[in-house]
């Protein structure tokens, strides 16, 4: 029978950021390792692969380099590993939302006659049924830590000026819908192409925001405005454009959202930037994972006797 293995670092082994940073270098050859039946599971907080054991020799030094990384073997704990990461529990903020849908990108790469695709679409099924069934949810709510955030730059009634938002179409527009910007005077999307994105906004009626290009940006200081840096994909010069747009503006906070911030604190002012490696995000990671870590061993003897009672079928069925 065919071996199967994983190998994996993730944000429990190391920090957080350094997995961020080297999950970020890793994702671009994600089809490159599709291309020879390997799985590449890369989220901000990990990067892992499986497949065929010969496919994934010598693994370690190109996917694992200057990283001490763990290895399981066989299609059940494979398959258990992945079901785990896909109901949140492995997650740094537990019953996280978004794991199983980046997991189901990531197999979206393999071919789907492969067993390590089969394997990983029955992982990431067991997962999310658990998750449901045992109400295995986050308590976590990005947009309103940021409406707290915001908040607590403007004390005693102040009123904040504009809400500069950075990001891809979708981020940006679930953080206006969830009413973040309500206190702003206007909301501004920052974007590279605004002719494009202004044809994208026609199919978002709901949506009443300005567009600008970071050039445009700071012609004046704005120290009661906002600016929010949701998921998005830059590369380096639109971050260096962004860099001097923000030096430019003077905002009263940058709340940088992503993994792998845009800038740094030795760039702005400590307090005014605050990235989710800051306190303000940590305790609301800590408060959230208080809440619900008392389900977390129902959920985790859930995957397991799922799997328990799949393994029959899955010994006969096994590549």
């Amino acid at each position: 029978m065919t071996a199967f293995v994983g190998h994996y670092v993730d944000h429990q082994m190391t920090s957080p950021f350094a997995m961020a940073q080297h999950s970020a270098k890793i994702k671009p050859i994600a089809n490159d390792l599709a291309k020879r039946g390997v799985l590449l599971v890369a989220s901000c907080l990990r990067v892992e692969v499986y497949g065929q054991e010969h496919a994934l020799k010598n693994i370690d030094r190109t996917i694992f380099n200057g990283f001490s990384s763990e290895q399981i073997k066989g299609p059940l704990t494979i398959i258990q590993r992945l079901a785990e990461i896909a109901s949140g529990a492995r997650s740094q903020v537990l019953g996280d939302n978004y794991i199983s849908n980046q997991l189901t990108k990531a197999i979206e790469l393999l071919d789907q006659n492969l067993p390590i695709f089969q394997m990983a679409r029955l992982a990431i099924d067991i997962g999310r049924a658990s998750r449901e069934r045992k109400r295995f949810i986050a308590s976590l709510n990005y947009h309103h830590l940021v409406r707290d955030i915001i908040a607590d730059r403007f004390p005693n009634g102040e009123l904040p000026d504009r809400l500069y938002v950075i990001g891809a179409d979708m981020p940006i527009r679930e953080l206006i819908r969830s009413g973040v910007g309500e206190r702003f005077r206007s909301t501004t999307i920052v974007t590279r192409h605004p002719k494009n994105l202004r044809k994208r906004l026609r199919a978002w009626p709901d949506i009443d925001v300005a567009l600008e290009r970071p050039a445009d940006i700071g012609q004046a200081r704005e120290p009661r405005s906002i600016v929010v840096v949701t998921r998005a994909d830059i590369n380096d010069e639109y971050q260096a454009s962004l860099q001097r747009a923000l030096l430019r503006l003077e905002p009263r906070a940058i709340i940088d959202m992503l993994s792998v911030p845009l800038s740094s604190k030795e760039v702005f002012v400590d307090e005014t930037y605050v990235t989710v490696y800051d306190d303000e995000f940590l305790l609301a990671f800590e408060n959230s994972n208080r809440k619900i870590s008392p389900k977390l061993p129902g959920l985790l003897s859930d995957i397991d006797e799922t799997l328990r009672s799949a393994g029959t079928y899955l010994s006969t069925k096994a590549p």
